[in-house]
């Protein structure tokens, strides 16, 4: 039987001293490489990317990966040690020179989404020569004022709907500090409450569990054994990165970037507030440099308007 995709691969890779799980899909084997680099820290979505940006697969070969302890990238090896933003860069650009060379691309398409979006702005000041381009969904430009924005929105929903449970567990875990919460546990609060009331997909009211556990279950990229390593290399990653990206601020750091971007933004995002993004891109100097609106998306455009990120990613950055 002649396959869906003639590039169609699952392989664990070892990368700058650990082992990272990839899967490649693809048409042709000439064509340009699109290295996704997914959100959490450790939250894996492979099982999105493949599914609903398959018809992308004509032009260029989608590449995802599993982050440093996360996802089937997970070992209890890996959780028992530290790990810090220069190992997991190390990795990405471990990534990036492996496609380079299996592809022979002298440089690689890049696609950031939320956390991946801290990462992909990162790398491109540091290897900007072996990027084509980077694509930026739910950007991050200053964690702290991040973290502020959404705990008010969060805040003022509960106070608009009269949601008194919600307004005692906000009071409990109070406003972040300098965008920290007292505790893990309490950030994971407050992104439940910020997703139950819609500011992660737009005009959804649901839990962490339905928006997040379950299609990884329905998923055939996951297995129901992978799922417990998933739960675990997620808060693996979370207690041992999120400082360093809450500490983020692109909008003072980063003033140019030697690349083209696109940035693939939904309206409604209340995780990544575009209105902290949007300052730091429009005063940003680039080759070239193009912000996309997606009005119907809050968190993901990639997936709640698929269709049209298919096409955006088609017509502005591949020009097909």
């Amino acid at each position: 039987m002649k396959k869906k995709y003639p590039i169609d691969e699952h392989l664990k890779l070892t990368l700058n001293g650990t082992t990272l799980d990839f899967r490649i899909r693809g048409m042709q084997e000439e064509n340009p490489v699109l290295l996704f680099l997914h959100g959490g820290p450790g939250v894996c979505d492979r099982h999105f990317v493949l599914e609903d940006q398959a018809p992308l697969t004509d032009i260029c070969t989608l590449v995802c990966f599993d982050q440093r302890g996360a996802g089937k990238s997970y070992t209890r090896a890996q959780a028992a040690e530290h790990m810090d933003m220069e190992l997991v860069l190390g990795d990405a650009i471990a990534a990036i020179d492996w496609l380079r060379e299996r592809f022979h691309q002298e440089k690689i398409y890049l696609a950031g989404h939320s956390y991946g979006s801290f990462l992909g702005v990162t790398l491109c000041t540091r290897v900007p020569e072996k990027i084509a381009a980077y694509i930026g969904t739910g950007q991050l430009a200053n964690g702290a004022e991040n973290e502020r924005i959404s705990y008010e929105f969060v805040l003022g929903e509960a106070t608009k709907k009269g949601d008194k449970k919600a307004l005692e567990v906000l009071a409990r875990i109070g406003a972040p500090v300098d965008g920290f919460y007292r505790s893990l546990d309490d950030l994971t609060v407050q992104r439940n409450l910020m997703t139950k009331f819609g500011g992660a997909a737009h005009g959804k009211k649901e839990g962490m569990i339905s928006s997040m556990v379950l299609p990884i279950l329905r998923s055939p990229e996951y297995a129901l054994f992978d799922i417990a390593g998933y739960a675990k290399g997620a808060y693996y990653n979370l207690r041992e990165l999120w400082r360093e990206v809450i500490t983020c601020k692109f909008d003072q750091t980063v003033k140019q970037l030697d690349v083209p971007v696109f940035i693939t933004q939904g309206r409604h995002d209340q995780n990544t507030p575009p209105e902290i993004a949007k300052p730091w891109f429009d005063a940003l100097e680039a080759p070239k440099k193009e912000w996309i609106w997606f009005e119907e998306s809050a968190h993901s455009p990639i997936r709640e308007e698929k269709e049209k990120w298919n096409q955006t990613i088609r017509s502005r950055v591949f020009g097909k």
